[in-house]
């Protein structure tokens, strides 16, 4: 692609040195395309009219807003980027840069692009790192076939071998739930020289962990930790954790809980609360609440993340109030709003069948003018209904299906509505199943049994069904035996 003559006059100015921003300039480049959030947004057009203000794109300011956007998953704009940087003609890109280009062409077009991308490269730019990158298209795209022999194309070739492309594949083991072939791997590795990592040591544990084999387990952390060029972590004593706990082995699980919180780093915020979410489902409160005061004392602030993990942790211990008191401290924490945050303690006061008290939670934050969704609206009127609260249940339901237009995928349950219309049947209330009828036509496909139901109540109550016979033909269902049935049970009519 060719840019004009005031484009390539601005490009002359790309460089190699680490861009730091001016404080006496209010805008850069990087304040102009960060917001743009829609991925339809161009970042083409942001980059074109950069340039044709005559302003300079320095190489190292670009490639961390390729990075930026990679990171916040933006990966459309991020490719944009760095195609725009690449046609530009200027800067030859690296093989650093071609790996970059060709993960992100991986996650957008997937990996046949990826592949033709790579074929295109010079031999020179086949290398470890753009080796590394198609390998890693094939992993994300669990294309298990091409990524071994890709691999034994690396290996042939003489590719340079880390411990990367190896745990590329044996986490690809895991994602198609191949847990023996991952020892297999791991010793072929140290076979050919390669020394695993932390990663790869601990991929293999949890292998031997997804097959309850705490032996197996034992003796592969075992050569971990007695190997000079590995330094344990958090991490791996969390997962050793983890596997113990399912196994029933609670003190094991709690002396290797131990061990993990010595290893934490005072910032992570990760690891407390991966060891409050174990320790929570050991029933260690006490244990919980110590760690969650660590964490508020190491972090400058705790995020979304850290507090739904806690709530969560809370609700698993039946510790509803203190989790109430906790979800107010979130809300004057400052926090983006989060629906998932006070959905967690409404969902805890569902699954404990206090309804009421999910209701009100769900009542304030509407007055509060906070955007719910329907599906927990429909998971409270289930819950009415098994609490035999029919007119509850309704109003409930109501309430979700009017929420169905904002909100996508959801849909009522089946079950739900038909235990709805049967005891609309049993209470022969007509208009409000009628209503309710209606209510549902935006939302579902009315089938023959809801109108069966709804004929049901018509001829309990006295009420002409003619009407309600045409809509049932309007809607593409005709009269069959049952329906028949139904009308015979009409009072005769002088």
């Amino acid at each position: 692609m060719q840019v004009n003559r005031r484009i390539l006059r601005a490009l002359t100015g790309i460089t190699y040195r680490f861009y730091h921003s001016d404080k006496r300039k209010k805008v850069s480049l990087y304040s102009k395309i960060s917001p743009l959030g829609n991925p339809s947004c161009s970042v083409t057009n942001e980059l074109d009219e950069w340039v044709c203000k005559g302003n300079k794109v320095r190489f190292a300011e670009l490639k961390r807003i390729i990075l930026d956007l990679r990171k916040r998953k933006r990966f459309n704009q991020a490719l944009e980027a760095s195609e725009w940087l690449k046609s530009s003609g200027i800067f030859t890109f690296s093989s650093i840069e071609h790996a970059l280009q060709l993960d992100l062409i991986g996650k957008v077009h997937g990996f046949l692009a990826a592949e033709i991308y790579f074929n295109n490269l010079s031999k020179e730019d086949k290398n470890d790192k753009t080796y590394g990158a198609l390998l890693h298209c094939y992993v994300r795209q669990c294309q298990m076939d091409k990524a071994l022999i890709h691999l034994r194309k690396m290996e042939e070739e003489g590719v340079p071998l880390s411990s990367v492309a190896f745990n590329d594949i044996m986490s690809l083991y895991t994602k198609t739930g191949e847990y023996e072939r991952i020892p297999e791997m791991l010793l072929h590795m140290k076979e050919i020289g390669i020394r695993p990592d932390n990663l790869s040591y601990r991929i293999c544990i949890n292998s031997y962990g997804a097959r309850s084999d705490i032996e197996g387990m034992e003796r592969v952390l075992n050569e971990m930790e007695n190997q000079s060029f590995i330094v344990m972590d958090w991490n791996t004593y969390a997962a050793v954790a983890n596997i113990y706990v399912k196994a029933g082995l609670n003190d094991k699980a709690n002396s290797f809980l131990k061990k993990a919180e010595e290893k934490i780093d005072n910032k992570e915020g990760l690891g407390y609360n991966f060891l409050i979410s174990v320790h929570s489902r050991l029933g260690n409160k006490d244990e919980v609440i110590r760690l969650w005061f660590l964490e508020k004392s190491a972090l400058k602030r705790c995020i979304n993340r850290d507090y739904i993990n806690m709530l969560e942790a809370l609700v698993r211990l039946d510790a509803l109030e203190e989790a109430e008191q906790l979800l107010k401290e979130w809300e004057t924490s400052n926090n983006c709003y989060d629906i998932r945050v006070p959905y967690i303690v409404i969902i805890g006061y569902i699954d404990k069948k206090l309804y009421e008290k999910a209701e009100t939670m769900l009542e304030d934050l509407t007055t509060k003018g906070k955007i719910l969704t329907p599906n927990i609206w429909g998971r409270l009127a289930s819950g009415y209904l098994d609490k035999d609260k029919f007119e509850r249940a309704v109003k409930c339901m109501k309430v979700a299906l009017s929420l169905k237009k904002d909100s996508k995928g959801w849909k009522p349950d089946p079950k739900v509505i038909m235990r709805i219309f049967s005891l609309f049947g049993e209470n022969g209330s007509v208009n409000d199943a009628g209503s309710f009828l209606q209510s549902l036509r935006p939302v579902v496909s009315i089938n023959r049994e809801m109108y069966h139901v709804l004929l049901k109540t018509y001829v309990a109550s006295g009420e002409e069904v003619e009407k309600l016979l045409s809509t049932m033909r309007d809607d593409n269902i005709d009269e069959n035996e049952e329906t028949k049935v139904i009308l015979r049970m009409q009072p005769m009519r002088f």
